[in-house]
């Protein structure tokens, strides 16, 4: 009789640990996803004080479409690639540029977007007409961005020099101020700000040919356990582009759609 006491005590005990076990094993795993605070229409604030953007709908129709729960961290475009880079974030979409360099570090989904660069100034200024009349004059760049890579790659051609920002509304108002008399910027960003009255308005010249860049949804190549979360992303922005839902999305914030 002990015996038998003794094991059903066992098998109950067993049972428990394996319910227990099965339970652990299906707690879904939270992704933290890191992006850009102000990068309107991708991610910003509205007027509600809501935190909006076509970014933030392309990741939430994706995590419904493939089943995955996620944490949105604004931080930053900066501080989102070091929360990647330092494994605080499994991945960031923030309207950020595939480029071979990111690519030695960073795995990239499929675009979702196709950008080229432009340079603004203030709208009631009337002396700059392209590219040369930057001589001598400070122009304002978001540091990390194509948009500085581009305003470095041409600063010696027309002699400039270029101060950086960590945010595109300070590099506007500095613009605006006439601190510095032209800002570099992506063209869906600026021309969504020029529609919200940015007090800016986009120089045309034909003279020099901006570069264009896709965006992508990027994880560290370094951290293995993130390219299941690349998996589901790349696997659901099909679907969301076949489906037509990301054309969707983008004529919301009224851009493009390349796709």
């Amino acid at each position: 009789m002990i015996g038998l006491r003794k094991s059903l005590v066992f098998t109950f005990a067993l049972a428990a640990l394996t319910l227990l076990a099965a339970g652990c094993s299906s707690e879904e795993k939270k992704y933290i996803i890191a992006t850009d605070t102000t990068f309107a229409p991708f991610e910003y604030t509205d007027e509600k004080g809501s935190f909006v953007g076509a970014d933030l709908d392309i990741l939430a129709a994706i995590a419904k479409d493939q089943g995955f729960k996620y944490e949105l961290r604004p931080l930053g475009f900066d501080a989102a690639v070091a929360a990647l880079e330092s494994n605080q974030a499994d991945g960031v979409i923030a309207g950020m540029s595939i480029t071979d360099k990111r690519k030695e570090k960073y795995n990239f989904s499929d675009p979702y977007y196709v950008s080229h660069i432009v340079v603004a100034i203030a709208a009631g200024n009337d002396s700059i007409k392209s590219y040369a009349d930057l001589a001598d004059k400070t122009v304002a760049a978001k540091t990390g961005t194509e948009g500085a890579k581009f305003a470095e790659s041409i600063a010696e051609k027309y002699k400039f020099k270029i101060r950086y920002f960590a945010d595109s509304p300070t590099m506007y108002e500095d613009v605006k101020t006439g601190n510095t008399v032209a800002c570099f910027e992506d063209s869906p960003v600026m021309a969504y700000g020029i529609t919200k009255n940015n007090g800016l308005k986009i120089v045309e010249d034909p003279s020099e040919s901006s570069p264009s860049s896709s965006y992508g949804f990027a994880v560290m190549k370094s951290h293995q356990a993130n390219q299941k979360l690349l998996t589901m992303f790349q696997a659901g922005l099909a679907k969301i582009k076949q489906n037509g839902e990301l054309k969707g999305i983008m004529k919301k914030y009224n851009l493009n759609y390349d796709f």
